[in-house]
């Protein structure tokens, strides 16, 4: 197994590009990862894009945002409207989303769903994110879901004890919508942090997962 960083400790600071179909997804996916990253690089800049939640779910959408970013030295949040489930034909004007972050700094890393996932919306994400962003290292993060489409990643983030219970203690508390849908549970995040830390020797037993398609060295 080849270990790779995104740099030292504390080296310099990152860019950071986190995409969400929805108001939860990028904390589901990659919140642990997030919170480690700006732990382990101070000063570094988040932007941090969520393209469908309605009124309600944009407030949760924004707090949660500010949570999971706090040690940032920057952060950008934003919050569309995109209509949930319509994304494959609603496609051009997310694009012209994407042409805008395009033209903003070039991120050190995209956090973003998979390519391949099952669910539409998550979907077209993923393609429009290899579509624009073509030199960048790019780690499509899961989701849990009752279509059951965990795969085989590739790319493992250790995470410790601590941040991964705050990525729990994060998420539960941020989404008070979503604590009636019984997949939305602690033990849904914990258990896919501990199958993964297994599969990569974590050593506190907590990690997230990624599919990294393509990896220059």
């Amino acid at each position: 197994m080849l270990q790779l960083g995104l740099g030292e400790r504390g080296d310099r600071p990152l860019s950071i590009l986190c995409l969400g179909a929805h108001s939860d997804d990028i904390e589901i996916g990659c919140g642990g990862t997030v919170l480690r990253l700006l732990e382990e690089h101070p000063g570094s800049s988040i932007r941090w894009v969520v393209f469908s939640a309605n009124a309600d779910r944009e407030q949760e959408a924004r707090a949660s945002a500010a949570s999971f970013t706090s040690a940032a030295a920057s952060a950008l949040v934003e919050v569309h409207q995109f209509r949930e489930s319509y994304f494959p034909f609603v496609g051009a004007p997310i694009k012209d989303v994407f042409e805008l972050l395009k033209q903003g700094p070039s991120p050190d890393v995209v956090f973003s769903h998979r390519r391949d996932d099952v669910h539409q919306d998550h979907r077209t994400i993923g393609e429009l994110v290899w579509n624009t962003f073509r030199n960048h290292l790019i780690l499509e993060y899961e989701i849990p879901k009752y279509e059951g489409d965990l795969g085989q990643p590739n790319v493992f983030v250790p995470l410790s004890a601590e941040i991964a219970q705050a990525k729990v203690d994060k998420l539960v508390c941020g989404f008070p919508s979503q604590r009636t849908k019984s997949w939305f549970r602690p033990e849904t995040f914990r258990g896919i942090m501990s199958l993964r830390a297994v599969e990569c020797n974590a050593p506190e037993g907590a990690a997230e997962a990624f599919h990294g398609r393509k990896v220059v060295l």
